[in-house]
């Protein structure tokens, strides 16, 4: 007998990976059109849980417009085999049994969450929280029976979401600190999430000690215990293996993880650096580090941001250029505590190479930046252009200023290349230009390429007439 029999819609791991645009919303819950958001999972003891008992306060599901609402998501679980180090773990599953309901789509995690409900659902009678919180109730105690009771509560009421949300706000810095002093090079075994599978195939997340998970709510801690009790569950455990690179960070085991994870679509990953073989990314990252060719430096931008970055992209467009499981080389999801990492970026340059984020996030995170290159860093009070940021970088003596003088002299004592030499039917290509041992490609008619400061690397180019 189905367990879901009295829900007016239907219940299933096929609606993962479901998306609901604006026009089939009927309300949405949280997102980034309100600014005070969260879920939280609280352990308890048993005599302070009432199992199957559900809380609305404020306005539900029928009492709704069409907009966005402040919104909390509070659990409260007891059992025996149930500890504080477990809540992050809970919580993190929200995500994956709000999206089992048809037409309510869950998206992001902690303090970020978006939720909508589409106008199919509600129509078919998916109109209160008493409805999402019996699902919750029964998902959550099936697929993890160490949860013998729990009660949920649903926060609509402003000032309430507000106050919780602060309260919130702490609980997740304390979890995040346990994880501070452990370093990569003191374990044997990582930790992989296929938990965003449903929106990104190709992507399967490494969680190491100095990597959090790019959604910021999976530390290895909490994976490690999420392992433990579910060991058949979308967190696994991972073998280090060799250190290939201790820079780029590659092991042996992430590569054999992530291609075993992602079907082979993904072969190999480098964990500190947003070039090359970068981690990939879902659509929960909380932030997305990404390159300026301009001043060949790193920007930073987080979910919250509102508004164009320095290069004249909001957030959901350099989301849109990691999102899915791909590998783009300059275009990096993150995690906040990430950035409190010593391997930062290592690769890249870690903070040096860093020049542009919001005073916001820079503000939250400054105690991890190095003191003496923080306020070399430019805001969008700073800068607001490419332009702009240049003339800043220079102004304040940031290190990438260096950079581009290194690189400058390397231009000057770099040999001149020798002119391609064109004739009718070919491209007589130098060795210097294309750096390796194919010199003549086949060219259509007579014509002249000029490249003005670019990189090639090839060992064959092949150009061929199209009839």
């Amino acid at each position: 007998m189905s367990m879901f029999q009295d829900i007016p819609v239907e219940v299933s791991v096929i609606y993962e990976g479901q998306r609901i645009r604006w026009p089939d919303t009927h309300v949405e819950l949280g997102g980034p059109r309100v600014e005070h958001k969260f879920e939280l999972v609280r352990v308890k003891p048993l005599s302070e849980v009432e199992d199957g008992r559900i809380v609305i306060i404020g306005p539900d599901l029928k009492d709704m417009e069409k907009r966005s609402y402040p919104f909390g998501l509070y659990i409260e679980v007891a059992g025996s085999q149930l500890g504080e180090e477990l809540e992050g773990v809970i919580e993190r599953r929200i995500h994956e049994y709000c999206n089992y309901i048809e037409g309510f789509m869950h998206v992001n995690q902690r303090y970020d969450i978006q939720i909508r409900l589409s106008e199919k659902s509600y129509k078919k009678g998916l109109n209160s929280f008493q409805i999402i919180g019996k699902v919750l109730c029964r998902l959550f105690k099936s697929e993890l029976p160490i949860i013998e009771r729990i009660q949920i509560t649903f926060i609509t009421d402003p000032e309430k979401v507000a106050d919780m949300y602060r309260e919130a706000l702490g609980i997740y810095e304390k979890r995040d600190a346990r994880v501070r002093g452990l370093k990569d090079e003191d374990v044997s075994e990582f930790y992989g999430c296929n938990l965003c599978q449903s929106f990104a195939p190709t992507h399967s997340c490494i969680i190491t000690p100095q990597r959090y998970s790019n959604c910021g709510a999976i530390s290895w801690f909490d994976a490690r215990a999420s392992a433990m009790v579910d060991p058949k569950g979308p967190i696994f455990r991972i073998e280090k293996g060799d250190c290939l690179d201790p820079l780029k960070g590659e092991y042996t085991g992430t590569n054999d993880s992530i291609r075993k994870n992602t079907g082979g679509e993904i072969t190999r990953v480098w964990l500190y650096t947003a070039f090359g073989y970068p981690h990939t990314s879902c659509g929960c990252f909380e932030g997305v580090a990404f390159y300026i060719p301009e001043v060949d430096g790193l920007g930073i931008v987080h979910r919250g941001f509102r508004g164009p970055t320095v290069n004249g992209l909001p957030f959901s467009a350099l989301a849109d250029s990691t999102a899915g499981g791909r590998q783009i080389d300059g275009f990096h999801g993150i995690s906040i505590e990430y950035m409190r990492s010593k391997k930062f970026l290592q690769a890249d340059g870690g903070w040096k190479r860093i020049v542009w984020m919001p005073e916001a996030i820079k503000e939250r995170i400054k105690d991890f930046i190095p003191k003496d290159i923080v306020d070399k860093i430019a805001t969008e009070k700073d800068a607001s252009t490419v332009e702009e940021l240049r003339i800043f970088l220079e102004k304040g003596g940031h290190p990438i200023v260096e950079r581009w003088k290194e690189k400058e002299k390397e231009a000057e004592v770099r040999p001149r290349l020798a002119e391609p030499v064109v004739t009718e039917d070919k491209v007589e290509a130098p060795e210097a230009l294309l750096k390796g041992t194919i010199t003549t490609v086949a060219a259509p008619g007579t014509f002249r390429i000029v490249l003005k400061n670019a990189r090639i690397r090839a060992e064959k180019i092949t150009i061929k007439r199209l009839d």
